[in-house]
């Protein structure tokens, strides 16, 4: 059993996920720090209203974009496997605990759970305009934390998709998703269309 040091944020990183962070609390420096002369990876968790969540990401650097004089860093991650939470441990400036890997359990996803995630997906770009390149390998066992890193979606449908240990339930949850912010796009695309030429709109749902 690893113990690693944790980042409590209000954000969540899935496997295969980079994101930007900007290290400025000492206690946090000092994690990053030892990540970067170590060769070590951390601990990414969710921390918000609901407490610090089970499920996180073990998170690696993957390049520092800026030291600052002051000793912040700019730095970019990626997420690599997932983990849960044994017992929190102590003795540190940051938070500190026992972890175990969390992985999928044997449930491949159908090809038309995946066919229909893509077609989703490519319906989302092409609505938004978004300059987003699709999965490399559509066969790939984790496609959909591959798809939802490529959008924004709220912290807790995010940690949803982390805690599920099922790749196929996970690609029916995220099709409801991409379909749902398929239908706000459109629903607003909509409404700026007529507004533009001084029609009356149906106001959607709120």
């Amino acid at each position: 059993m690893d113990e690693i040091g944790l980042f409590p944020l209000g954000i969540v990183l899935l496997p295969g996920e980079e994101i930007p962070l900007h290290i400025f609390e000492p206690r946090y420096r000092e994690l990053i720090g030892e990540c970067l002369e170590l060769g070590r990876e951390f601990g990414l968790i969710l921390a918000d209203g609901g407490g610090l969540r089970e499920v996180g990401t073990v998170a690696a650097v993957r390049e520092v974009l800026e030291r600052h004089d002051d000793g912040r860093l700019d730095i970019v991650v990626r997420g690599r496997s997932r983990f849960r939470v044994v017992q929190l441990t102590s003795g540190r400036s940051f938070q500190t605990a026992r972890i175990e890997p969390f992985e999928d359990a044997p449930d491949a996803a159908a090809p038309d759970e995946a066919e229909r995630a893509l077609t989703l997906f490519e319906r989302l770009v092409e609505l938004t305009g978004s300059d987003v390149d699709p999965p490399e390998d559509p066969a790939s066992p984790q496609l959909s934390f591959e798809l939802a890193a490529r959008f924004e979606f709220a912290p807790p449908l995010e940690q949803e998709l982390l805690q599920e240990r099922s790749e196929r339930r996970r690609l029916v949850r995220l099709c409801e998703l991409l379909e749902g912010a398929a239908t706000v796009v459109a629903h607003q695309q909509e409404v700026a269309a007529r507004a533009a030429t001084n029609g009356k709109v149906q106001p959607g749902p709120s």
